[in-house]
């Protein structure tokens, strides 16, 4: 069900280099690694509850997000810890999934993109932690199935980072995301999100990767999103912390 996923899009003049490009660039000319845990030794995996680290939907009070309903909670999974080059961004992710690194050929620990990889060897999410990044912005109607502060990132500039599945549509066209945004997204007629969170002196992005067309309606994603795969995506993004 994972692939890259397909979007209209055009720049925003206010941001400065496209982060798409970044991580096609990285890949391209750059060095594959294939990444380690920075927790490697069988004492440092842990066992997680996808939906405790989540907060099940709540915010960092414990309130849900209005309007939103927050997924099941799923039955705990293995995780092992990755922590980029630069020292300060890091995630969790299942204990048989790997992660592979591409990393600039002059800077690697100030530009790398993490891809996360599933036990089956499909692409499940990238993670960019750099000091480029452009955004994107369409006219969308959106529908928000679940949205969650990232408690990692809650000491970041604003606006605060959010964990958020939603599925955008313009004109016939429906685009899913799970993804960090750049404060809660809504419900309704908007704009497409850009994804860029501001850390430290750099940005972090994070997406799931979905196919073209991962589901055939709202009601698929959201069965998808109350299952193992979709709660351990969840996780991932609601475990991505800066230090």
């Amino acid at each position: 069900m994972k692939g890259t996923t397909m979007r209209p899009a055009f720049r925003v003049p206010a941001v400065t280099a496209l982060a798409a490009a970044a991580a096609l660039s990285l890949a391209g000319c750059g060095a594959m690694v294939s990444a380690a845990p920075s927790s490697s030794s069988p004492a440092a995996s842990a066992t997680l509850s996808p939906s405790a680290s989540a907060g099940g939907g709540a915010g960092a009070g414990g309130a849900a997000t209005p309007g939103i309903s927050p997924s099941p909670a799923p039955a705990a999974v293995d995780v092992k810890t990755y922590m980029f080059p630069n020292g300060h961004v890091s995630f969790k992710y299942p204990a048989d999934w790997k992660v592979e690194l591409f990393t600039g050929s002059g800077s690697p620990s100030d530009s790398a993109t993490a891809t996360v990889v599933d036990a089956s060897g499909t692409k499940q999410a990238t993670v960019y932690s750099g000091r480029i990044a452009d955004g994107v912005s369409h006219p969308v109607t959106r529908t928000v199935f679940e949205s969650a502060p990232v408690p990692g990132l809650a000491a970041q500039p604003a606006p605060a980072a959010q964990y958020a599945f939603y599925v955008d549509r313009m004109d016939s066209n429906a685009t899913y995301r799970m993804h960090l945004a750049a404060g809660a997204p809504k419900s309704g007629q908007g704009t497409a999100l850009d994804g860029i969170i501001r850390a430290g002196d750099g940005v972090i992005v994070a997406d799931v990767q979905f196919i073209e067309k991962p589901f055939a309606n709202d009601a698929a994603a959201k069965s998808w999103l109350a299952g193992t795969e979709g709660q351990a995506l969840k996780a991932l993004l609601l475990s991505i912390s800066y230090s």
